[in-house]
């Protein structure tokens, strides 16, 4: 069911610096608000297949198979050390410059949904957040499932939109200085290359 302590609990994770929202602020600061609105879109519909997932119950066979972990995990940890790189190339996909080359709003979000749906994380994350806020009546849970992951989505979409559009309207400021820019490229660099260690790390 939908509970104060559920939107709570939700926000908070929405809220906590992730691959989303690392992704969603570079774009911003990077291209603008128009990017950073489609980085935040594709990012939220990544979401999708972890939530169908979840509520068709894929998610724990994600869990049990070692194999097909591992394949998901992998390919997401090579996604997420592509992204590094082209956050250091002075021409790369999210490199923040006064320059920088404009993107087509299919392709940012298209690269936003896929940093999403190969985290395998994900899946087993929806796993064991939604079913405490069930109301335990066999004949609605899927309905239910749907719903909260439904909101959920919808809290990350606009909390992502503040973070693109806090980026966006730091742009200006920010590309006054080479010396920032430089330092912003190597920080987004660094987090997408931690995040993806992370992910290589971890375990089913």
């Amino acid at each position: 069911m939908i509970t104060l302590q559920f939107l709570l609990t939700a926000i908070v994770v929405c809220i906590a610096p992730g691959t989303g929202v690392i992704y969603t602020l570079a774009l911003g600061l990077g291209q603008g608000r128009r990017a950073a609105i489609a980085a935040a879109v594709g990012c939220t519909f990544g979401i999708v297949p972890h939530l169908a997932a979840a509520t068709l119950g894929l998610a724990a066979l994600l869990h049990t198979s070692a194999l097909l972990f591992q394949v998901v995990k992998f390919a997401g940890v090579a996604y997420l050390l592509y992204l590094a790189w082209q956050a250091l190339k002075s021409d790369g996909a999210l490199s923040v410059s006064a320059k920088a080359t404009r993107q087509s709003m299919i392709k940012i979000a298209q690269r936003g949904a896929l940093i999403n749906i190969l985290n395998p994380k994900l899946s087993i994350f929806f796993l064991a957040l939604l079913p405490p806020f069930l109301s335990g009546d066999p004949a609605t849970v899927t309905a239910e499932m749907i719903m909260l992951g439904a909101v959920f989505m919808g809290l990350t979409l606009i909390i992502f939109l503040v973070y693109g559009f806090f980026a966006s309207f730091a742009r200006d400021w920010l590309l006054q200085s080479e010396r920032v820019m430089r330092w912003l490229n190597r920080s987004f660099a660094a987090m997408f290359a931690a995040l993806g260690l992370r992910l290589a790390f971890e375990k089913a």
